[in-house]
């Protein structure tokens, strides 16, 4: 019984931390963030947060690898999904998600995050989604790379768009979005044997 309540207190503890940095990050950049404000405004003090991060990077860090550790998942969902309605619920329950933790996920996309952010997502999306043997059969891989950059940096834009927006569309709206852009032009694969 002890455990479990540690474990709670533990979890509490992390997220009130990865909150006040996110709270803290859309007023400043990390660098201005002392450890003692970010503390202050989680409510905990700092001997439990050296228990658990070393400084503020360590922790957006952590945010990061937790993100980057469900975008794998949800992807490697989306990719035994071979039929469209299936990867559509699997789109929508994604969008879904980014509207859950929109506070935490529009900071990590803006210009406000890590820099590297982006670029070690789009990193994880293209080891995820890009080299598969029924891709590679029938594709020329130049083509495919250009094409794979071109949606997922587009999709990225896209729901930096959302976010900056308000979310003013539904998560089965982007999903239905982003399916039809990505999917659409792949009909035009035939393209590639041009280039």
């Amino acid at each position: 019984m002890r455990k479990i309540k540690e474990s709670r207190k533990t979890r509490y503890t992390r997220m009130a931390l990865q909150n006040s940095l996110l709270e803290l990050m859309e007023k400043k950049p990390i660098a201005k963030i002392t450890i003692k404000e970010l503390c202050e405004n989680a409510d905990i003090n700092r001997t439990t947060f050296y228990a658990h991060y070393a400084d503020q990077y360590d922790l957006l860090q952590k945010i990061e690898d937790e993100t980057f550790s469900w975008v794998k998942e949800s992807l490697t969902n989306l990719i035994d999904k071979a039929d469209q309605y299936e990867s559509m619920e699997i789109l929508e329950g994604i969008f879904q998600h980014f509207v859950e933790n929109r506070n935490h996920l529009q900071i990590l996309m803006s210009e406000k995050g890590n820099i590297n952010f982006q670029k070690e997502l789009i990193s994880l999306i293209y080891q995820q989604c890009m080299i598969s043997p029924s891709t590679t059969a029938y594709t020329n891989m130049n083509f495919l790379e250009d094409y794979f950059v071109f949606v997922v940096s587009g999709s990225i834009g896209l729901i930096q768009h959302w976010f900056k927006s308000g979310l003013n569309k539904s998560a089965k709206e982007m999903s239905e979005i982003i399916y039809k852009m990505a999917s659409s032009p792949m009909n035009l694969v035939e393209l590639q044997r041009k280039f």
